[in-house]
């Protein structure tokens, strides 16, 4: 098979330095001062108290025309999605499987929207992985998983065979036919954690040791969970009270890629998390202030 991994951050750059292990044919798209870095020194990659330098990639800045490839796996920022998904549609073959792991449901409801439901698939990343200023990759804990499934709920024999051949080489990537439920569950809690985290500038742990700003952090997430049931997401048990369990496992003093990217000065993807629950929660008619609250709070700093 043939993978193009596009974007060789956090979580682009662990599911590269797995593949490497594989049989896959693999070529790795990034720009910048990343493409630089890593065409001079490798991919470098801290997990699991140990240090991999993998050498050689097949790492470019751009895309040639008319190129094919089986699996397409997209892991830029929310606010680079459109212009990867243009550069995909024109100068790559069709008959590829796009995986897209951005937050929050924006990416699959632009590619459904593009190419029809029977081409639209699902992606989630369960890691902790950023790049560092010494622009190698922290995977924080133990945590590695990934999920993947086409967005109308069938059987995908192509991708099933993907996944059971990364799981040979230690990459963890499952197939799932309730990839959306996946989807929105990961987001009830991000675009919750992501807003809240970055507009108080406080961690998880100062945020739920204080009343008020823990009732704003549930309220958040009942209004990203109202707004998937409008989208026909059944969850077997209520996502929030899950949630709740594990944020008081969580170590306090974690805080979301958001709020650092805003203490940083670099773009947010607040316009495609809560941004994108105010949008649609306007199409569907759901009510949701408080997301309006962070997105107004946010925009206004």
């Amino acid at each position: 098979m043939k993978i193009l991994v596009v974007g060789l951050g956090g979580v682009g750059g662990y599911i590269g330095s797995c593949l490497e292990k594989s049989n896959f044919k693999t070529t790795y798209l990034c720009r910048g001062k990343r493409l630089t870095f890593i065409k001079k020194n490798g991919l470098i990659i801290n997990s699991l108290n140990k240090k991999k330098i993998i050498q050689n990639l097949d790492v470019r800045d751009s895309l040639s025309n008319s190129e094919s490839f089986d699996v397409i796996i997209n892991t830029v920022k929310l606010y680079d999605f459109d212009a990867v998904l243009t550069e995909v549609l024109e100068k790559i073959k069709k008959n590829y499987i796009f995986l897209p792991f951005q937050n929050g449901i924006y990416s699959e409801e632009k590619i459904k929207e593009t190419l029809g439901l029977k081409n639209t698939y699902g992606a989630v990343a369960q890691i902790s992985s950023v790049v560092n200023s010494e622009q190698e990759i922290d995977h924080i804990g133990k945590l590695a998983t990934f999920f993947v499934g086409r967005y109308d709920q069938q059987y995908d024999k192509k991708l099933d065979f993907f996944c059971q051949e990364c799981q040979k080489i230690g990459l963890d990537i499952r197939f799932k036919n309730n990839i959306k439920e996946k989807i929105w569950d990961k987001f009830i809690f991000l675009s919750a954690y992501s807003g809240i985290t970055t507009l108080t500038e406080k961690t998880i742990g100062e945020i739920f040791e204080t009343p008020e700003l823990k009732k704003k952090f549930i309220e958040a997430m009942h209004e990203t969970y109202n707004l998937s049931k409008s989208y026909g997401i059944n969850f077997k048990s209520n996502p929030v009270k899950s949630w709740l369990e594990k944020i008081d496992k969580m170590p306090s003093e974690m805080t979301s890629s958001m709020f650092y990217d805003f203490k940083k000065n670099k773009r947010l993807e607040l316009r495609w998390l809560s941004g994108s629950i105010v949008n649609f929660s306007k199409e569907k008619k759901v009510d949701c202030p408080t997301h309006l609250e962070i997105l107004n709070g946010i925009e206004s700093k």
